[in-house]
This record gives C-alpha cells, structure tokens and sequence, in this order.
C-alpha cells in the first residue's frame, strides 16, 4: 500500500508541474502525470466514500476534498498535448480522440468538474456528514460525466 506522504508528494508535483511549461513535455511525460493526478484524485474519492458510508472523520474527509480540489484547479487540461491521445505513461491512454475534436463537451464537462470539487472542499471543511454525502455524489456524477463521453470503455 503507498503511504499517504508518497501520495502526498505526488499530488504536490501534479500541482507544481502545471506551471511547468507543457508544451516542452514529451507525450509520454504528460500522459503519465495527467494518469498519476487522476490515480491520486480516485484514492482520495475512496477515501471520501469509506468515510461517508462508514465511520466519518471531518478531517480525513477534508483532506481528501481539498487534494481533489487542488488537482481540479490545476490546470490538468495543458497535459492534454497533441500527441498524446495515443502512447503510454505508466499504462496505453485511455482518452478518446473525441476529447481532441470537441472542445465545447470537454470545456463543459471540466468546469462541471471544478465546480463540484470546489464545492466538495467547501462542504468537507463544515464537518456535516449528510452534506458532504450529497455533494460527493455530485462530484462523482461530474466524473462520471467525462468518462462517459472522454474515456475509453477498457479503462
């Protein structure tokens, strides 16, 4: 299992990388971080819904929140270099070239997303569990939302 300071650190490069300039990536570079940033936002969602479906913790789940929240605003999109609808990083992409071609879908789907891990963070730092439970199913439709219509099935 990886420890919460490995995850931690990763999460911080993800944020810290985003104002690398992208452009100078290669597309295995930038498929493998944009694949880490989403590996580390779904742990901290299971750690959202251990904590909503079992005993909750106010702190765990703010932790958790404001990690997803700090990815969501960290400019993810710029990793989506030409190049890079096809390739590995640690595993075969699985973004759809509709993801390339419909930028209206995709700008909608990922403010859908911002929004919803903005508010994530905000209901997280009140401590009210029946709050939190209604907005992170919010969050994980807008996920869902670019999955559906971005992600290929196989992944």
């Amino acid at each position: 299992m990886i420890k919460f300071g490995k995850l931690s650190a990763i999460g911080l490069s993800l944020v810290v990388l985003s104002g690398v300039a992208t452009a100078q990536m290669k597309p295995e570079d930038a498929i493998a971080t944009r694949q880490a940033g989403y590996k580390f936002m779904a742990w901290n969602m299971g750690r959202i819904k251990m904590n909503v479906e079992g005993q909750y913790n106010k702190d765990e789940v703010t932790q958790a929140a404001n990690v997803i929240q700090a990815i969501a605003n960290s400019s993810m999109g710029k990793l989506y270099l030409p190049g890079t609808d096809k390739g590995k990083g640690f595993h075969e992409t699985g973004v759809k070239p509709e993801l390339f071609s419909d930028k209206e879908g995709v700008g909608k789907v990922a403010k859908e997303f911002n929004v919803a891990a903005n508010e994530m963070a905000r209901v997280a730092a009140t401590g009210d569990a029946a709050a939190v439970k209604e907005q992170f199913s919010k969050l994980g439709k807008s996920c869902k939302g670019c999955h559906e219509k971005f992600r290929k099935e196989e992944h």
